[in-house]
């Protein structure tokens, strides 16, 4: 947290660095989030989650980059529909869904994940269902970012309150603030 500007004043970040050095595994994961949702405004989060990610350790990051390197020359619009076919599939409880609005710049990806409490201690929660799943968006935009060479800031997340499924999924929207590897058009 402190190796990036994130606007998060001292005094809280000791906050953090306390909860790091005393818990460890999920205690940890999840003491974190209460501390997130008890100290930082929405937009630091997002900030955090833009930095950092979430649900980044999937070891598929070779594969991601060297897609984005395949289709370097490919349209942003065809690029994403080889990304949906090639690594987006319904499976272990995920459901995905992504739209790219081309004319406001945008992506708009649903998703709902049954694994994202998986850190929880015992399936408890110690804070807001809704902070694990704006990492989830951090997770979905870094995947997103390694895979199609581009850059995106987090616009929006409209997070169901009466609880996530594949009939009311996350809702998250990216602007896309620079093409790296393609071309939009």
């Amino acid at each position: 947290m402190k190796k990036r500007n994130n606007d998060i004043p001292e005094n809280i970040l000791s906050i953090f660095e306390d909860i790091v050095q005393t818990y460890s595994g999920n205690e940890c994961d999840n003491r974190f989030m209460e501390a997130m949702g008890n100290h930082l405004t929405k937009d630091q989060r997002y900030k955090l989650w833009e930095q950092l990610g979430g649900c980044q350790g999937t070891g598929q990051d070779k594969i991601r980059k060297a897609f984005a390197l395949e289709h370097a020359d490919t349209p942003l619009p065809l690029r994403l529909e080889l990304y949906l076919n090639t690594f987006v599939k319904d499976h272990s409880g995920k459901t995905r869904n992504i739209t790219l609005n081309e004319e406001n710049h945008t992506l708009t990806i649903t998703f709902a994940c049954d694994e994202c409490f998986r850190h929880t201690l015992d399936g408890k929660l110690t804070a807001p269902f809704v902070l694990y799943y704006e990492s989830c968006a951090g997770g979905r935009m870094y995947g997103l970012e390694k895979t199609l060479g581009i850059k995106l800031k987090i616009n929006s997340m409209d997070i169901p309150q009466l609880g996530v499924s594949k009939e009311r999924p996350c809702i998250y929207t990216f602007d896309i603030v620079k093409v790296l590897y393609c071309k939009f058009n």
